[in-house]
């Protein structure tokens, strides 16, 4: 695993439009069906990294806490699957339903979305706002897997961004980037 930083897409930008297909439902989903008018939160993540699977379980604890609220949560995975097959959409649909997702996760083959949202890592968080305008971009916290001193998963900076969002409040400018496997790119 190559420890890589997201790479900070800037405060702003409208959500590049998609349409993918999602490994849970079959159907194809495109930006108008996925955003809400609350905020979004677009993930990338994949199914075999340390770094996502330490976090999933905070992941299923925002939907779970923050759909009720009219945020609505889209996981997007866009590594090669020819050379990480465990991350190939019928493992997706597993991996969704074994952790409990109660989001779309979607597969991004050509990796055509990755590239325009400008991810680098597994997990990558980008929230938008109702208006498809990206407030916030980088870490869930500061936990990460097996080091010394573990801090908890909490989803501090991810619930602080949108619990901002919800109440009209302004985001902390800075924002720290997201840490974790890079995305594994086609050649």
């Amino acid at each position: 695993m190559a420890l890589t930083e997201s790479n900070m897409l800037p405060i702003g930008t409208i959500a590049p439009d998609f349409s993918l297909k999602d490994t849970v439902s079959d159907k194809i989903l495109s930006v108008n069906d996925l955003f809400s008018d609350k905020a979004t939160i677009v993930m990338f993540i994949c199914n075999h990294c340390p770094y996502v699977i330490h976090v999933k379980d905070e992941l299923v604890r925002l939907a779970h806490d923050y759909q009720p609220k009219g945020v609505k949560l889209v996981a997007i995975s866009s590594n090669d699957i020819e050379k990480y097959p465990q991350d190939g959409p019928e493992a997706m649909k597993v991996f969704a339903k074994e952790s409990g997702f109660t989001f779309p996760y979607l597969y991004d083959e050509t990796q055509e979305i990755a590239r325009a949202y400008d991810a680098a890592c597994t997990p990558d968080f980008y929230i938008f706002d109702g208006a498809k305008k990206l407030r916030y971009r980088g870490r869930l916290d500061e936990s990460r897997p097996r080091v010394e001193n573990p801090k908890p998963v909490t989803g501090k900076d991810l619930r602080g961004a949108l619990d901002a969002i919800l109440s009209n409040q302004s985001i902390p400018k800075i924002q720290f980037p997201s840490m974790g496997c890079n995305i594994k790119w086609k050649i």
